[in-house]
């Protein structure tokens, strides 16, 4: 296959700050980086792998998905964007709740919260706690490389893929030992990695089961994973369950906050997540991401 799918004048989408922005961490940026604004990246992701550019248009973006054909971009790569969702209505509804928010959300107004694996991104931010984006990524990629399925290479245009297969699956994962989990360099998360694989793959813990509950239900059921904390468990609503209520307060997130709307005083976290939704709603979510692309970009939650 060498069709590409071209969709243009797409408004409220950048790539750069949809992919990097910590939601997902399977992907790598390819392009040169000459031209400041056309982004080129390769993604796995949903069994496949992408390779996706952006590049301006008259009103918007112009997205190419590369060896795509229509069917697969409307039955996967849409969804999975996100495409379909009015985003004018969201940031409409966030600068409400607190017009402060109108010049931040201006700024970052390409970002999008991606439909995603509820496998991958349990153990993806499980394997998240106390490392930096770039170390994650390489985890997520170790981890694949050494336990996933390997890709049929030449089913691609390109033979230098900066992957070489999938996240593993449940059973993969719950087939593996602790050491050969280790092996990924995710150090030690390796038992915590290894119980979420076990708790899903026996059917302990199920996709059909949290839909069924309530935020706060699904989170206590998340939380009962060895290792997987209030603010795992919120990344994993957020990003993996599409729960866009949900608020995550990591310490850069309670830094952020604590500039915003508490005079830069020490406030709990339990505390600004409950405040951000009360204030927020439905859309809690979409503001943290907005308010953590500020904090990123100006370096706002950098330690004190």
């Amino acid at each position: 296959m060498n069709k590409n799918y071209i969709i243009e004048n797409i408004k409220d989408f950048h790539l750069r700050d949809v992919l990097e922005c910590g939601q997902c961490f399977h992907f790598e940026r390819i392009d040169s980086g000459i031209n400041p604004d056309e982004f080129e990246y390769e993604i796995v992701a949903k069994d496949r792998i992408l390779r996706i550019k952006e590049e301006p248009d008259s009103e918007g973006v112009r997205l190419t998905f590369f060896n795509t054909e229509k069917w697969e971009y409307d039955t996967v790569w849409k969804d999975y964007f996100d495409l379909d969702r009015d985003y004018a209505e969201i940031k409409g509804y966030i600068i409400e709740a607190d017009p402060r928010l109108e010049d931040i959300i201006y700024e970052n107004s390409g970002i999008r919260i991606l439909n995603q694996d509820f496998f991958e991104t349990l153990i993806s931010f499980i394997i998240s706690q106390n490392k930096q984006i770039p170390q994650i990524k390489q985890v997520v990629k170790n981890l694949s490389s050494e336990l996933g399925s390997k890709f049929d290479i030449t089913m691609f245009d390109r033979p230098d893929l900066e992957f070489d297969a999938f996240f593993p699956t449940p059973e993969q994962l719950n087939l593996a030992s602790e050491d050969e989990i280790r092996s990924s360099k995710c150090g030690f998360r390796a038992p915590y990695i290894k119980d979420a694989a076990e708790k899903v793959y026996n059917g302990e813990i199920t996709l059909e089961m949290l839909s069924k509950l309530d935020t706060d239900e699904a989170r206590e059921v998340l939380m009962s994973i060895h290792g997987v904390g209030e603010k795992v468990a919120n990344c994993v609503l957020l990003f993996g369950l599409g729960r866009r209520e949900a608020f995550p307060v990591d310490v850069w997130m309670k830094r952020i906050c604590e500039y915003m709307y508490y005079d830069e005083a020490d406030t709990p976290k339990a505390i600004i997540e409950e405040d951000a939704r009360k204030r927020f709603g439905k859309y809690a979510g979409y503001a943290q991401q907005y308010l953590f692309m500020y904090g990123q970009k100006h370096k706002i939650g950098i330690k004190r």
